[in-house]
């Protein structure tokens, strides 16, 4: 790739912003405050989360640039696993995909059920979350497609209404009457506050996540070795600063022990400095961007599902496609299925974030854990121009016991969700051996095999 092309240090930075800012800051401040004893232990988790995702991205920039191929965050467990673990981590991790769809689409339920119904319940929100994945599958399924602009014009709305609650911030006649010192109300350390501080880091996790995509960017981008990590590590930072504004907001402003149990908090936070009308505003805005969300997903996923069956790890229903209209039907409509039960057999955000990130701390860890792997077989590649982490092994082992440790916490608070979580991948690994056996796939991951071999 020419140098012309290639991503500046500008450019990877506004990547890494782009992918990690979403939906979960206007509800995952809830979640994060309810597990936490005290404001210190609350802004101390959401300081920790970023730590954490500059260590996840870093060890993934890295992957990237030792393994530069389309789709390399699930190409790499069947380069680095054996391909029955691959086969059954790449498939829940397109669950986990689903059920963080299905929670994206509840948080824009939860704050537009109050201007539909009088007093909306869990199963008024899911069915809004369910329709909003019905009709946007739907459009996709009729080959109708937004445009490209469409994820601009979300990423306005969200940078917009990120700067609106910081904005509140200037306006102290809003502050809450009984807003607590952040050094207050410490608590000493106990089993059940590490508990406690793993179920907020849960809530931080989900918020902070989306930098394993710059597992794509390896080669892409102009002098790896410095502008990679700089552009990662500015990224991050200007995330980080971004979310300890908006959760100052809301902890100014709603007050720390309301916010615990608050779910339409961006909402509140407008009312309180337009009125009425900049509550239902914002209530509004909010879900035309998670729609704009669902769409994106549904759009992106079924091309994944489409590529792993190209690939031969999934089977070869899955390459299905009505060419007029350019539509991955079987993809698609499994994909949305999965999407719809996953809100039938979990309706609250709450369960879906403790289903969601069990699987997601299974497919964290292991795609990161590739480190070591391909370091190994790549040893070709050191001085060559790729970038490489510093602190190695330090940055991808923080990251990984942080996975490790998220995933402990949800299978001892929720265990319903951890046994599931096991069962489904448990289930897709049998699958994998059955498809194998019938010669379903029998040219199951030999693209996998001959790229272990080049590296």
């Amino acid at each position: 790739m020419k140098d012309k092309q290639k991503l500046s240090l500008f450019d990877i930075t506004i990547i890494a912003i782009g992918l990690v800012v979403g939906m979960g800051i206007f509800r995952t401040a809830k979640d994060a405050a309810a597990a936490s004893t005290s404001p210190a232990m609350y802004f101390g988790v959401w300081i920790l989360g970023g730590l954490i995702a500059i260590c996840g991205a870093l060890t993934y920039a890295e992957i990237g640039s030792r393994y530069p191929v389309t789709g390399g965050y699930y190409k790499i467990f069947a380069v680095c696993y054996h391909p029955s673990l691959a086969f059954g981590i790449n498939c829940i991790i397109l669950i986990s995909n689903a059920a963080s769809l299905s929670g994206v689409a509840l948080i824009g339920s939860e704050y537009i059920a109050p201007l539909i119904f009088e007093s909306p319940t869990a199963f008024n929100e899911a069915m809004l979350a369910i329709a909003a994945i019905v009709i946007f599958y739907g459009v996709n399924l009729m080959g109708l497609r937004m445009s490209s602009n469409t994820q601009n014009v979300l990423m306005i709305i969200k940078l917009c209404l990120i700067l609106v609650l910081i904005a509140a911030l200037f306006f102290p006649q809003l502050y809450h009457v009984n807003t607590e010192s952040i050094a207050s109300a410490t608590t000493a350390v106990s089993t059940n506050n590490i508990l406690l501080f793993g179920v907020a880091l849960k809530a931080v996790s989900f918020t902070y996540g989306g930098y394993q995509q710059t597992i794509n960017f390896g080669e892409e981008v102009h002098n790896p070795q410095k502008n990679l990590p700089r552009g990662i590590v500015m990224g991050i930072i200007t995330i980080i600063t971004l979310y300890l504004c908006v959760n100052y907001s809301y902890y100014k402003i709603i007050g720390f022990e309301e916010l615990k149990s608050t779910k339409s908090i961006a909402a509140i936070v407008a009312e309180k400095m337009f009125g009425a009308a900049g509550g239902y505003t914002i209530s509004i805005l909010l879900f035309l961007a998670v729609l704009a969300y669902v769409n994106v997903l549904l759009l992106s996923n079924p091309r994944v599902m489409y590529a792993m069956s190209m690939d031969g790890i999934l089977p070869k229903a899955f390459k299905k496609k009505e060419e007029k209209k350019d539509v991955l039907t079987v993809s698609l409509s499994v994909f949305a299925g999965i999407c719809v039960i996953v809100l039938f057999f979990a309706d609250r955000f709450e369960q879906i974030l403790s289903f969601t990130i069990f699987l997601d701390s299974i497919g964290m860890a292991t795609s990161a854990g590739a480190i070591f792997i391909l370091r190994k077989r790549t040893k070709h590649l050191d001085n060559t121009g790729i970038y490489k982490m510093r602190l190695y092994p330090v940055l991808p082992v923080i990251f990984i016991l942080a996975y490790i440790f998220v995933g402990t916490v949800i299978a001892i608070t929720n265990p319903e969700y951890a046994v599931t979580g096991i069962s489904v991948l448990t289930v897709f690994i049998i699958l994998y051996f059955i498809f194998r056996k019938k010669g379903n796939n029998n040219n199951n991951f030999s693209d996998a095999d001959l790229l272990k071999e080049e590296i």
